[in-house]
C-alpha cells in the first residue's frame, strides 16, 4: 500500500485554525464550505478522516484527497436539511461561509466533547471590499452569542480587524462542547 504524504501550504490555513485544531479531539472532522479544501488537509495531517462539504462540485473536486470524503451539498437550497447526525463530528471547522439558519443543527452534529472552529466577516468588513451585504457579515459579538446560547464553553474568541489574507473585518472563536475535558495541557499558551 502507497502512503500519500499530504502537502498542506500553510500559508493559505487560518492561523486561527492552525492554532486551535489541535484541541479538537479523535474523530471526524467536518470541513463546512471547504472550497478547495486547504483547512480539510491540514485537519488530516493532523490525523483525523475529514468530510469535506461544500456546494460547487468544480472546486469541490480539489478538495479529494486521502482521508478526505468530500459530500456536494447544497444547504442553502429550499427545502435543504441538514445531512449530519446529532454528535457526529469530533470537530467542525467554518471559513468565510455564514448561513445563520445551519448554527442550531451545526452544533447539534458536535461530539458531546467536540471543537467549534469559526472564522468569517464581520460588520464594518464593506469597507475593505466583499462580503458587504449585510446578510453575509456577522453582527457585533453574535458568535459569541451564538455559542453561549446553544450551551458551548468558549476558549477563544476575537471580534477586530486582520491583514492576512487580506485586510478584513472578521469574527473567530473556538468553542467546546461541555464534556470537552477542562485540562490546561490540552490548551495552547498564548
Amino acid at each position: 500500500m502507497q502512503v500519500t504524504e499530504h502537502v498542506v501550504d500553510t500559508d493559505t490555513i487560518s492561523g486561527w485554525v492552525r492554532r486551535w485544531a489541535p484541541l479538537i479531539p479523535g474523530g471526524e472532522v467536518l470541513d463546512l464550505a471547504c472550497g478547495a479544501g486547504r483547512h480539510a488537509r491540514h485537519l488530516v495531517t493532523l490525523g483525523h478522516p475529514v468530510i469535506a462539504l461544500d456546494h460547487d462540485p468544480e472546486i469541490l473536486e480539489k478538495a479529494a484527497g486521502p482521508g478526505i470524503v468530500t459530500s456536494l451539498v447544497d444547504l442553502e437550497a429550499p427545502g435543504a436539511v441538514w445531512p449530519f447526525a446529532a454528535g457526529r463530528f469530533a470537530g467542525i471547522v467554518v471559513t468565510n461561509y455564514l448561513h445563520r439558519p445551519l448554527f442550531e443543527a451545526m452544533i447539534a452534529s458536535l461530539a458531546p466533547d467536540g471543537v467549534l472552529l469559526y472564522e468569517t466577516f464581520a460588520e464594518g468588513n464593506e469597507q475593505f471590499g466583499k462580503p458587504s451585504n449585510p446578510a453575509f457579515l456577522l453582527k457585533e459579538g453574535e458568535l459569541l452569542a451564538m455559542a453561549l446560547e446553544h450551551g458551548l464553553r468558549v476558549v477563544a474568541y476575537e471580534d477586530g480587524r486582520v491583514e492576512q489574507p487580506k485586510a478584513a473585518l472578521v469574527q473567530r472563536i473556538c468553542a467546546v462542547r461541555p464534556d470537552f475535558p477542562r485540562l490546561a495541557a490540552l490548551l495552547p499558551t498564548f
